[in-house]
């Protein structure tokens, strides 16, 4: 399968939208390969930087590390699905150019040799 392949599975609508995230992710990074991974669209450039997914209600992003949450933290927290997942939904409008300024980032991080970090899990308050 290939990320054509991918696209072609779903209605117009939904390919328009898959469409431009595919062109948005390649202009942030043109040296990443493209490839399916877990069965979706990956672009890989020293290890992940991003896959994204469509789903029957939204477009998920992932993964969103700690650091992609530390910088565009104002910007995701209307796409918050998790704590490595961003949600777009279909019924509004797509953040292009966030999505760009997110992959961009990952180049960054990927360049410098900056491990992929999870983002942090729920904070247990200590009871001493």
């Amino acid at each position: 399968m290939t990320v054509d392949d991918y696209i072609a599975a779903f209605s117009p609508d939904v390919q328009a939208v898959l469409k431009k995230i595919r062109l948005t992710i390649r202009k942030a990074a043109p040296r990443a390969e493209e490839t399916i991974s877990y069965k979706i669209p990956a672009y890989k450039l020293n290890g992940v930087l991003v896959y994204f997914a469509a789903h029957k209600t939204h477009i998920g992003m992932y993964p969103i590390t700690r650091t992609v949450k530390e910088k565009f933290e104002k910007d995701l927290t209307p796409y918050e699905a998790g704590k490595s997942t961003a949600r777009f939904p279909l019924d509004r409008p797509i953040p292009y150019p966030l999505i760009g300024r997110i992959v961009k980032f990952r180049v960054a991080e990927k360049l410098r040799g900056r491990p992929m970090r999870a983002a942090p899990k729920s904070k247990r308050i200590s009871s001493r």
